[in-house]
């Protein structure tokens, strides 16, 4: 039997963060991930614990989800919430990360901080691991790539037992493309997200980065791929 297809990373619950804004564009946006090929979605909708309380966002989160699946029933399509928590200091001590987990597993996606890390961030993303026994998924880890001075801390936190997402758009760009497949050639990179916003802007497109691979690394790496999706969502 064939492992499901996985998108680890969207924003098409609608109007709750800066994905998409409304039902039908969620809907459209879900015809798109279909005619991928796609057969789960996990929505991840950004969680920043500076502007937001979590009990705040559950409950936009579930209004959103709410609206959502009443369209669903209609699309080939399984949808788990999750959230793309924001790293901030004190992450590693913070309360109630059980609810922002994906659904149905301990596993975190996380979105680390857009300037060079600290060796303390390092040692709050072990503790998340160690001691509060969550798995991590970091969140389009190659965006971190370039920050300067960060390639220590990169290689520091690729040595921990994290789970590596990539975004799809990111495999179509030539000057990142050579870098992330070796990455998933090494299992340095697991398991692909499209981090949709909308159908135009960061559009859903899975299928895009999948055929990369496939040409690079050959059909192998994408069973690869979706076999450890499954095992990470206990599928």
């Amino acid at each position: 039997m064939d492992s499901e297809i996985i998108d680890f990373h969207t924003h098409i619950l609608p109007g709750i963060d800066d994905g998409s804004r409304d039902a039908d564009t969620s809907c459209r946006m879900l015809e798109m991930a279909v005619e991928q090929g796609v057969d789960m979605i996990v929505a991840t909708p950004h969680f920043y614990a500076s502007r937001d309380r979590v009990e705040h966002f559950l409950e936009k989160r579930a209004r959103a989800e709410a609206l959502l699946r009443e369209h669903l029933a209609g699309y080939p399509l399984q949808l788990r919430h999750g959230a793309e928590v924001a790293f901030f200091r004190g992450i590693s001590r913070a309360e109630k990360l059980d609810s922002l987990t994906i659904e149905g597993t301990n596993l975190l996606l996380l979105e680390m901080p857009f300037m060079p890390w600290e060796s303390s961030d390092i040692d709050e993303v072990e503790t998340l691991i160690e001691e509060r026994g969550y798995r991590i998924l970091l969140a389009h880890l190659e965006r971190y790539l370039d920050l300067p001075g960060n390639k220590r801390r990169i290689q520091e936190i690729l040595e921990l037992p994290v789970h590596v997402q990539i975004n799809a758009e990111s495999l179509t760009d030539w000057r990142k493309r050579g870098h992330l497949v070796r990455m998933f050639r090494d299992g340095q990179a697991h398991v692909l997200g499209s981090d949709c916003h909308s159908l135009h802007r960061r559009p859903p497109n899975l299928a895009e980065g999948r055929a990369v691979l496939e040409k690079k690394l050959g059909r192998e790496c994408l069973q690869r791929i979706d076999a450890d999706g499954c095992r990470l969502l206990g599928i």
